[in-house]
């Protein structure tokens, strides 16, 4: 073969590299956006606050309702069937999820309420008027002036 033909690119391959680079490219854009970055945030406060809520709810919310219903703990609750692989359905945990559930709701409103008080929107200031407008004010006010004559 000769040298040219040697240093020539097969064309298969630039293509697969061009889409490569440019998947690497747009993936790059994608992960330095500001609103990725603030949803990951996000989800980790947020895993970290459920992890909160859940100690609230099992060690200091449940004990309490649990000796207003008897003593017993709500994980305990069961419904007993028998048929089926699972013998027990814990409905005891089904009503702690729920509490879990309005608590981090309520925690979420409180603090979506707070910052929309901190970051309340100022009304926009009246814009100027266009060319156009002022324009066809003045066209309206000697109309004005000539029909009182």
């Amino acid at each position: 073969m000769s040298e040219e033909k040697l240093a020539q690119k097969p064309e298969g391959n630039t293509d697969a590299g061009n889409k490569k680079s440019s998947i690497v490219a747009e993936f790059k854009e994608f992960i330095s956006k500001g609103n990725v970055i603030d949803l990951a945030v996000g989800i980790i406060i947020g895993t970290a606050f459920t992890a909160i809520v859940d100690s609230l709810v099992n060690n200091i919310i449940m004990p309490l309702i649990g000796m207003f219903v008897g003593g017993k703990r709500f994980n305990g609750l069961v419904l007993e069937i028998p048929w089926g692989d699972k013998p027990v359905i814990a409905y005891g945990s089904f009503i702690q999820a729920i509490i879990n559930f309005l608590i981090i709701a309520a925690c979420v409103f409180l603090i979506v309420k707070f910052v929309n008080l901190i970051v309340r929107k100022k009304p926009a200031p009246p814009k100027k008027p266009s060319n156009e407008e002022i324009l066809l004010t003045e066209i309206r006010d000697l109309l004005k002036n000539q029909q009182q004559k």
